[in-house]
């Protein structure tokens, strides 16, 4: 008998999964393109086709998983297949996903569908087969090719999923290569998968480590993170039912999905009552002594659950670490004082153990609650045990879980099993868990959405500005130079300096200048202004030459009530006078150059200045 052959190192896998992975993205892409062009009746037959090949091979697929992993009850993967191969199905099936989606008359828009693009789709060991079948079919009613990298624990079960639907979808009509699978797994070989120019988003299920990967691969992705889910279980419920529930979603598949319960929070008033009643049902309190065991050999130093006890029976993982059970027990439960790491069963747990918390009333549980979530479930699930409508209202407000659901298991309800929320088994945790949505994934997460928008209101240009008589547009004829507003326009020269310094006078403003005589004779300013140099002189312009024009005593403009030497020249300049009003004040320098020509109108004060103001 020939020896086996040896494995190959792990080197050359990785080197062979990561060339899969590329050949695997671009045959994706041919296939893309021309799925990309069927109608909607073509890709309704395809999703038909696959969903009833697979319904008949639930079972089969859920033995496969349980024998592959050792995760999980056989019973509840039935379950978990037959949801996705049908309820989801079901689900997705009416919805139109090819041209145009909707017409709004109002508005005038027409929206129209874009598939995303090739679907990387990363499915988990704990729930492979049925993530599985619900990624191909959402991925393909959007009319997007999908290439999976199955978790290699799980790869097997995975693969076979996969083929009986590619099968189908062929005899349908689907191009080859619209459904690709990684037979050589490695965590290099995915990376490059995520990373491929060909894949246009990123579909990712699994630990946080893969989720975190799949947001830092350059694409858009849908990524979902844990659960640890919080029950709150208030003195109104119904307590025998919230403690079947609490006990059915966290034995369903022992534990395994992320909205599986890991915490119960409850009223004190109703603590006796309820502890007894999932005693009745199959729970099990342990000692602090036990509570201790279990923490030391179920969480890891780096604060996660032991892979030897994830998915386990509540009687194996007793086994296991040495506990004393009653036959019966479904779950394992802790009473605890606080959460974090000093409180190690705290955690996400992936198994039928729960811990228990006694509060005083609502608002102590609300943020009971709320320290749950932020140790490691923050956007996903809890559930709300109550019939007060107003207590339930507040958690709704002010728990960061994206899905409350309401007296019922937190595992079924926020896949939409038990309740009105879209069928799905990737649900995203929003802003709070660092997800892009927090919806339940459906294929209108796949699509892009055109729209066509008609014009409901015409655009008007703006009025051309008229150029006043004299402006420096009408002189030039420019069409280029900025209008000047009509109110600036109007004011000459004298007016406009009269008002800025009445203005800044107002306002406390002074400039230190004197009027003063130079060595040739010729009138300058002296101030204070650095500007003005070093010597705080500059020289005052000199009167325009020639002799100045004839000045009109009807030629005025309003009375003014201070004048300085500048105002005379613009009034020489414009060839009119200038009208004092009672009381001006003329500076020394415009008042020998205004008398001389004969400018002024009225009898101003006499006072002399030697300081502007």
């Amino acid at each position: 008998m020939a020896d086996a052959p040896a494995a190959k190192p792990s080197s050359d896998r990785d080197l062979a999964s990561i060339a899969e992975a590329r050949r695997l993205a671009r045959a994706a892409r041919v296939a893309q393109a021309q799925l990309a062009e069927l109608p909607q009746d073509r890709i309704d037959a395809i999703v038909d086709a696959m969903a009833a090949a697979v319904t008949p091979q639930v079972e089969a697929l859920a033995r496969m998983a349980v024998d592959e992993t050792g995760f999980g009850v056989y019973a509840d993967k039935i379950t978990k297949n037959r949801f996705a191969a049908e309820r989801v199905y079901e689900f997705i099936r009416p919805m139109r996903t090819v041209g145009v989606l909707r017409r709004d008359e109002a508005r005038k828009i027409i929206e129209i569908a874009e598939p995303f693009g090739v679907v990387a789709a990363i499915v988990p060991s704990t729930n492979p087969t049925s993530t599985a079948i619900y990624k191909i079919l959402i991925a393909l009613k959007a009319r997007c090719a999908i290439v999976i990298s199955p978790h290699p624990s799980a790869a097997g079960c995975i693969s076979r999923t996969a083929e009986i639907m590619a099968a189908a979808a062929a005899q349908a009509g689907a191009p080859a290569g619209v459904i690709g699978w990684m037979t050589t797994v490695t965590l290099e070989g995915t990376q490059e998968l995520m990373r491929q120019r060909e894949v246009a988003v990123i579909l990712a299920t699994g630990g946080l480590g893969l989720v975190r990967a799949a947001y830092s691969a350059g694409k858009p992705a849908y990524g979902v993170g844990p659960g640890n889910a919080p029950c709150y279980v208030h003195q109104t419920a119904d307590v025998a039912k919230a403690a079947r529930d609490i006990l059915l979603g966290k034995s369903f598949d022992n534990g395994l999905l992320c909205s599986s319960p890991n915490s119960i929070v409850a009223d004190r008033a109703i603590d006796g009552a309820l502890r007894a009643a999932l005693t009745a049902n199959g729970g099990h309190f342990l000692s602090s002594a036990d509570a201790q065991a279990l923490a030391a050999v179920l969480v890891t130093p780096q604060r996660l659950p032991n892979p030897t006890l994830v998915g386990k029976t509540a009687l194996e993982i007793a086994r296991i670490v040495g506990l004393s059970v009653p036959p019966g027990t479904r779950a394992l439960i802790a009473e605890l004082s606080g959460v974090g790491r000093e409180h190690p069963l705290s955690i996400e747990k992936l198994c039928p153990v729960l811990s228990y918390f006694v509060v005083d009333d609502w608002r102590a549980g609300c943020e009971r609650c709320k320290e749950i979530l932020r140790y490691g479930g923050m956007g996903h699930t809890m559930s709300v045990h109550a019939t007060d409508d107003q207590v339930i209202l507040e958690f709704g407000l002010h728990k960061p879980a994206f899905r409350i659901v309401v007296n019922t298991p937190t595992t079924h309800g926020s896949v939409g099993l038990t309740t009105g929320l879209d069928p799905a088994l990737t649900l995203g945790c929003g802003g709070y868990g660092g997800n892009i949505t927090s919806d339940n994934i459906s294929p209108m997460h796949l699509l892009n959405i055109k729209r066509v928008a008609y014009e409901l209101r015409p655009a008007s240009a703006p009025a051309a500005p008229s150029p006043v008589q004299g402006s420096p547009m009408s002189d030039t004829g420019s069409s280029l130079r900025p209008a000047v507003p009509e109110r600036v326009r109007t004011l000459d020269a004298a007016t406009l300096s009269s008002r800025i310094d009445g203005f800044l006078a107002s306002r406390g403003i002074m400039t230190d200048t004197a009027v003063v005589v130079g060595r040739d004779g010729s009138p300058s300013r002296r101030s204070s202004s650095p500007a003005d140099g070093p010597l705080g002189e500059r020289a005052l312009p000199a009167p325009p030459p020639g002799p100045p024009p004839p000045l009109e005593v009807e030629n005025t403009g309003p009375a003014v009530d201070f004048v300085c030497e500048d105002d005379v020249r613009q009034a020489l300049k414009a060839g009119r006078r200038i009208r004092l009003a009672p009381r001006a004040i003329v500076t020394p320098a415009a008042r020998e150059l205004g008398d001389t020509h004969a400018v002024f109108v009225g009898d101003p004060s006499g006072q002399d200045v030697t300081r502007l103001s």
